[in-house]
């Protein structure tokens, strides 16, 4: 009770910049789960191919990386910080609001890694400040900013499902190719490609202009909506600047000019050492930064096991995130194709079931969190996705299992990387570089998985997205069982790399990604 006191006075006292950082990560889940439904819209506006299309995904994550680096230039000042939030949220709302004029696959990937990058600078910079103002205490909020993520998530293809376009994107052709395909292996469409450019009755060009008139317009909406729904989260951290009296610090700037620079040097740094109570191994969120964490020369007398249990976590998350990923943003084109063929406007309420359960699984995984220990949350997490895409697989005909079976998936994925995270770094005694490795795993997986499974899914037909599903999850599985080996190989205390135990307040940092 004393510990519910202490947090609520706290928020209380911080409950203006605290609700601007919750808006961020609103702004950051809209920018996730928006592309998955919206992706045959997106196909028939630039007239591409699923392979050419995935490439949209994989500029996102990979300037979603590069935002993460990017986010660590600006935290030395809480000036820099909330710039640099105000114009990644401006960005995201003009992202949506330029989408619908993308009419070519490469210019829709550049306007998507701008969105990438800003999401990025978001997720290092507002996990960050968030952490530097409750420290110890910053777990329950960091859990409370989970929901946010998923809270956007679930409401942006909600937006979208009533503007899909339930018109096939060329039609002629995709009938013709969908009675022609086998279950198992689709390779009609590749064919069929190089058959239609020998005919030219059958070029492309023709199918090309319906959908042009009918599902652009309409999806235009969508995004037009969620521009408008973003609006307020820049506005609400321009607030927060003049509150902060950040606005006007340029005027008086060539008056005091020395002393600022001395107030802006020294404000910080007693930050740092206040909240480098952990040693200065780990002092300051130096866990974001890959780079600096590369180069640390402590490791040098470090046990193999040390490097084999990073590598083993992260492989996990590269595969768990990396589904995450694939299924929220493939679903959607798997209910539309046979076997099912769902309808596209059913069919979009399955990206925001994943990531409604997602957001519950977060909500659930606080209280079991404190009673159940995170290696068999992790265990439990893999073995249910597994066992879930084998059902999905089995029952690949039946249209409500598809709906069971992604509420499952999104709540046994849900607690997987702050489980992972909090056990790895126990197992290293928040003494390595687990939180900034196992995150760049779980981003490159997001990236390259979606990627994979793109071109895939165009190759072998829909069938195949379950078997990636089932692969990924046996690899995940094995490397979770190669986690648990080294770890029991592991030196308990590990003395060989620092002589101080930081105090963990890292470790809520680490809950967020």
């Amino acid at each position: 009770m004393g510990c519910d006191g202490r947090v609520s006075g706290l928020l209380r006292r911080n409950l203006q910049p605290t609700l601007t950082y919750w808006s961020v990560f609103f702004s950051f889940g809209l920018c996730i789960a928006f592309l998955g439904p919206t992706l045959l819209d997106l196909r028939c506006q630039t007239h591409s191919s699923l392979p050419q299309i995935s490439w949209v995904f994989f500029s996102q994550q990979l300037c979603l990386l590069l935002g993460s680096a990017l986010g660590g230039v600006f935290k030395r000042t809480l000036a820099q910080s909330l710039w640099a939030l105000f114009t990644s949220t401006l960005a995201i709302s003009l992202v949506f609001a330029v989408i619908p004029f993308c009419h070519d696959v490469k210019v829709l990937a550049s306007v998507i890694a701008l969105a990438g990058l800003a999401m990025g600078c978001i997720d290092t910079v507002a996990n960050m400040q968030l952490v530097r103002i409750y420290q110890k205490d910053s777990a329950f909020f960091l859990q409370v900013l989970h929901f946010f993520v998923g809270f956007g998530a679930l409401l942006s293809p909600l937006i979208a499902d009533p503007f899909l376009s339930e018109a096939n994107c060329f039609p002629a052709n995709s009938t013709a190719n969908a009675t022609s395909r086998s279950h198992l292996f689709h390779a009609s469409p590749v064919l069929g490609q190089h058959h239609a450019a020998t005919q030219p009755w059958s070029n492309q060009t023709v199918p090309r202009l319906p959908p042009k008139d009918s599902t652009e317009n309409h999806v235009s909406y969508a995004f037009w909506i969620m521009a408008l729904i973003n609006l307020p989260v820049p506005l609400a951290v321009l607030f927060l600047l003049s509150k902060e009296r950040l606005l006007t610090c340029p005027q008086r700037k060539p008056l005091l000019l020395s002393a600022d620079e001395l107030a802006l040097e020294t404000r910080p740094a007693e930050k740092e050492d206040t909240s480098s109570l952990a040693p200065r191994f780990q002092s300051h969120p130096g866990q974001e930064d890959l780079f600096s964490c590369c180069q640390r020369t402590n490791f040098r007398g470090a046990p193999c096991s040390f490097f084999a249990i990073h590598i083993t976590a992260a492989l996990v998350l590269f595969m768990t995130d990396g589904m995450m990923g694939a299924y929220s943003a493939f679903v959607y084109s798997y209910a539309v194709e046979k076997p099912l063929s769902v309808g596209h406007k059913t069919a979009g309420y399955l990206p925001s079931l994943f990531w409604g359960f997602i957001t519950l699984g977060r909500l659930i995984s606080i209280p079991v969190s404190s009673r159940m220990r995170p290696a068999t949350m992790v265990f439990i997490n893999v073995v249910g996705v597994v066992v879930t895409f084998l059902l999905l697989l089995i029952f690949s005909y039946n249209i409500i299992f598809l709906f069971v079976g992604t509420a499952s998936l999104g709540l046994f994925l849900s607690s997987t990387f702050p489980s992972m995270l909090a056990y790895t770094e126990d197992i290293l005694q928040y003494k390595g570089c687990a939180t900034t490795v196992l995150v760049t795993g779980a981003g490159i997986g997001e990236m390259v998985l979606q990627m994979l499974v793109g071109l895939i899914f165009q190759a072998q037909g829909s069938y195949s997205f379950l078997v990636c599903g089932v692969i990924f999850g046996c690899l995940a599985f094995i490397f979770y069982i190669s986690l648990l080996f080294f770890h029991r190989i592991h030196p308990e205390l590990s003395s060989v790399l620092t002589q101080d135990k930081p105090l963990g307040v890292e470790n809520p940092e680490s809950y967020q990604r």
